[in-house]
């Protein structure tokens, strides 16, 4: 696990950013923490990385929202699907031309690639966050690496 403390939000979308600079198609997110941890807005930081131009927000209504950017990104929102065996498709993100983050991916756990970077941010006050970083593969153990560089 690999542990880093922002003080700000600033500073966790530029984190957020910088890793976007490592990531290719088919790579897949997922981010745990608490309501109002900062998950939307490491996504944001995340889509700024990749060159989204859009505006970023969680897509809590719609589980999926898709953005043109460098790469695609899909951000997902599955807290809906807790108790469902619904799978809208998952693969077809998981295994695409893009970037998936999935917010609140512990519902849909079966579904999930275990080649991952499983990130949780925990909240140490109004604005400081710890960002735990787990790399499920060597490729995002080199990322994570790179990122304490």
């Amino acid at each position: 696990m690999y542990k880093f403390i922002m003080k700000n939000e600033t500073e966790t979308q530029t984190f957020a950013s910088k890793l976007a600079n490592f990531l290719k198609a088919g790579d897949v997110i997922t981010l745990d923490g608490d309501l109002g941890a900062g998950k939307t807005t490491f996504t944001k930081g995340l889509a700024k990385g990749l060159e989204v131009i859009r505006t970023v927000n969680s897509p809590t209504y719609t589980i999926v929202k898709e953005y043109k950017g460098r790469l695609p990104l899909f951000h997902m929102d599955v807290y809906r699907l807790e108790d469902s065996d619904e799978d809208i498709g998952f693969d077809d993100y998981f295994n695409g031309q893009g970037i998936s983050v999935i917010e609140w991916a512990k519902f849909i756990e079966e579904f999930l690639p275990e080649e991952r970077l499983d990130i949780t941010i925990n909240k140490l006050s109004d604005i400081e966050r710890e960002i735990h970083l787990i790399p499920n593969s060597d490729h995002f153990k080199q990322i994570c690496e790179e990122l304490q560089t």
